[in-house]
């Protein structure tokens, strides 16, 4: 069954392991998954991931930023999410366009017309079936994200993480604007809670909304 979620969230709001357990709850009744993540993807949209995250590039300007998240969408986009959409996969992403609007936007306080315009570019008309946005304070986020990068090995993807904590409260703020405005793609979960009451919320909504298309086909 095609079907475009997406999962947003600060950092350290638990998205990857969510992703995880939603593409094994899938898989379990017989749909086929990918799971991906942005920046990323693929092998052109990863080697601009190794530059938006690195901490040494810290002098980037927004709007390098903003251009940069808008080429490897739009290769992810082309490469790897259209692709399996349109062999009736279910794709899972980590992270799409509403993180361009959450971060540049709202965090980078560039105009929201400008991030649109490059958005639609990277996407076409692209957009998610439903968006799950796990919520987290961002102190809390933050500890657990620092936490993550100090034990993994291999590049320390921290850029954003060296923020400010004020930069991160517009984050959040943009994304539960975005989630106000869009209610039916939407759906809200407490990051704060264990991982099991977030997984079971989710994929109790996820099911619901798979029963409502194929009910809608039948």
């Amino acid at each position: 069954m095609r079907f475009f979620i997406t999962f947003e969230g600060i950092e350290g709001s638990g998205k990857t392991t969510q992703i995880r357990l939603l593409a094994t709850f899938l898989e379990s009744f017989g749909h086929s998954v990918v799971c991906t993540r942005e920046p990323g993807g693929c092998k052109l949209a990863d080697d601009i991931r190794a530059i938006l995250l690195n901490a040494d590039n810290r002098d980037m300007t927004p709007a390098t930023e903003l251009l940069l998240y808008g080429a490897a969408r739009a290769q992810h986009v082309s490469q790897l999410i259209l692709p399996a959409l349109e062999s009736g996969m279910i794709v899972i992403c980590d992270r799409f366009r509403d993180a361009t609007v959450a971060y540049q936007s709202f965090g980078r306080n560039i105009d929201r017309r400008e991030v649109d315009a490059v958005t639609d570019v990277a996407c076409g008309a692209l957009l998610p079936d439903m968006t799950i946005l796990i919520d987290c304070a961002p102190e809390k986020g933050l500890a657990r994200a620092i936490k993550r990068i100090d034990s993994a090995s291999g590049p320390r993807e921290e850029r954003f993480e060296l923020e400010s904590l004020e930069f991160h409260n517009r984050v959040r703020n943009g994304y539960l604007s975005l989630a106000a405005d869009e209610p039916d793609r939407f759906f809200v979960v407490d990051g704060g809670a264990s991982i099991e009451t977030v997984s079971q919320a989710v994929t109790g909504e996820v099911s619901k909304r798979l029963r409502e298309i194929e009910n809608a086909f039948r």
